[in-house]
């Protein structure tokens, strides 16, 4: 007996794979308990130099032929972008492939479809990598979990926003700072956006709410920022304060009404929980269930061997389910059907805020700006006001609020914008309190 892979791809993540079944053949057939073998690997330009230099023959710029290969039993995704990754993955399922991918945005955007056609043609679809790489919160969150009601969900969920971050925590760099250093790290894209935007965590953020939740959340659903608005004021604030600032994403049920929040922002964590030391490049989720309590996972999010070791992982489980002729296809998501439950409105969300704003050293400034917050429902818990720039007569003016409504903390900033003593837009950033523990 043995399976057979193809891949579709041969970029850093596919010669990741390619790498870890070729050299660790003997591992892998102890694990499944015969081999694992690469039959093939589509690619835009066979002829092109590899890191990783592929067997003889492995290469073939023609998909199809991995994509419905009889000979290949588990298709392997990582080539990246919506297509043709829909087109070939949907033409495996139909085959009567099963498929690994680490493609988050391919699930978030066009999941619903793969996952109801892996159901309909009683096959399976991994994606341990596509969240957080070698962390395995996939399968904690589908197994090691399932007896749970997940209460939160809450994590790092890119190294690049995270890197960037700490270093304008240690060092009181720019973010323009930070980034060029972590493209020069190779921590960072060339173009950046989808990270710093907060567009790749947001990917993540929809297949851990549906694994979770049962609750299948467009990008649309998502209040998601990014960091590119964050100055080293705000860092600077955030540590005389007691917290640390991170590109948190966090899906949760809320006890009162029991509707789910579901969040990408920029939040200040206590400076004493576990998710506020989490720096560098690393990923890391906190998953907090009814029966379970609180459970903390960490490590590496990306990278060529991180990434390529959960798809081998996935390969391996795969090979083994397969194998079973009395077994039954378990659900892909961890949920025989999904909910119809929408996710609460952003506007609806209570939360704690700090607000910075910078304002002209005048008699009545803070009455008036504490005016427009009330006007609108938000209190205010603390103050911090500093010395005016002697330079500039200017003055950071900075807040913490209670907990309100995000549509009446907008509209309150909407009010004081028209004030002539405020110099531009307030900063926002989300305070994180984790309650219950």
């Amino acid at each position: 007996m043995q399976t057979n892979v193809g891949l579709l791809g041969y970029g850093t993540v596919g010669a990741g794979v390619a790498k870890i079944i070729t050299m660790e053949e003997a591992l892998l057939s102890q694990k499944v308990g015969w081999p694992l073998k690469l039959a093939r690997a589509a690619v835009r330009d066979p002829s092109a130099a590899r890191a990783f230099p592929p067997p003889p023959g492995l290469l073939t710029a023609d998909p199809y032929e991995v994509v419905g290969n009889p000979d290949i039993q588990v298709v392997v995704e990582v080539m990246g972008g919506l297509e043709p990754a829909r087109t070939l993955v949907l033409a495996a399922l139909e085959s009567g492939q099963h498929v690994v991918t680490a493609n988050k945005a391919l699930l978030a955007v066009h999941g619903l479809e793969i996952f109801e056609t892996a159901a309909r043609k009683g096959l399976e679809i991994f994606f341990e990598a596509a969240v957080a790489g070698a962390i395995p919160v996939i399968r904690t969150l589908k197994e090691g979990l399932a007896a749970n009601r997940i209460q939160s969900v809450a994590g790092i969920l890119n190294g690049t926003t995270n890197y960037i971050l700490t270093s304008m925590t240690r060092g009181g760099a720019t973010f323009g700072e930070a980034l060029k250093d972590a493209q020069e790290l190779g921590y960072a894209e060339a173009d950046p956006t989808m990270d710093v935007e907060g567009t790749d965590a947001a990917h993540k953020l929809v297949l851990l709410t549906v694994l979770a939740y049962g609750v299948f959340p467009t990008l649309d659903d998502i209040r998601a920022e990014g960091i590119t608005k964050l100055a080293p004021a705000d860092f600077r604030f955030a540590e005389a304060l007691g917290y640390v600032i991170k590109l948190l994403a966090t899906a949760a049920e809320n006890p009162g009404d029991g509707k789910l929040e579901v969040r990408l922002q920029p939040a200040m964590i206590p400076r004493g929980h576990l998710l506020a030391g989490v720096n560098g490049a690393m990923n890391a989720i906190m998953i907090r269930g009814h029966a379970s309590g609180d459970i903390f996972l960490s490590g590496a999010g990306a990278g060529m061997m991180p990434t390529a070791s959960a798809v081998v992982g996935d390969v391996v489980e795969i090979a083994r389910l397969a194998s079973s002729r009395t077994r039954t296809t378990k659900p892909s998501l961890g949920w025989h059907s999904l909910k119809a439950e929408t996710v609460k409105p952003a506007g609806e969300i209570r939360s704690r805020h700090y607000l910075r704003f910078s304002v002209r050293d005048r008699p009545g400034v803070l009455a008036a700006i504490a005016g427009a917050l009330a006007r609108h429902g938000v209190s205010i818990a603390q103050v911090i006001q500093k010395e005016a720039d002697p330079g500039t007569g200017h003055v950071h003016l900075v807040m913490l609020t209670h907990s309100a409504p995000e549509a009446g903390l907008r509209a309150a900033l909407d009010d004081a914008a028209s004030l002539e003593s405020l110099l531009g837009p307030a900063m926002v950033i989300r305070v994180e309190e984790f309650a219950g523990g």
